[in-house]
């Protein structure tokens, strides 16, 4: 799992971006699929760095 260092608004949902190895990686999420993890979107969009990707999964999580 990746810590999110920021994340943006994209038409069909929200990009968010981390760092691996130096370089600046991406990974997209739809509405539905942040609906369907339990995310919400404007708190993502307001605090990314409170977030973990794992893309291996395709998923977010909250940092506890």
């Amino acid at each position: 799992m990746q810590d999110i260092v920021s994340s943006k608004k994209m038409e069909n949902g929200i990009v968010v971006f981390w760092d691996e190895k130096g370089e600046k990686k991406n990974e997209s999420f739809n509405y539905a699929e942040l609906v369907d993890m339990k995310i919400n979107a404007l708190d993502l969009l307001d605090r990314p760095k409170s977030y973990k990707v794992d893309k291996a999964a395709h998923r977010l999580i909250v940092k506890k």
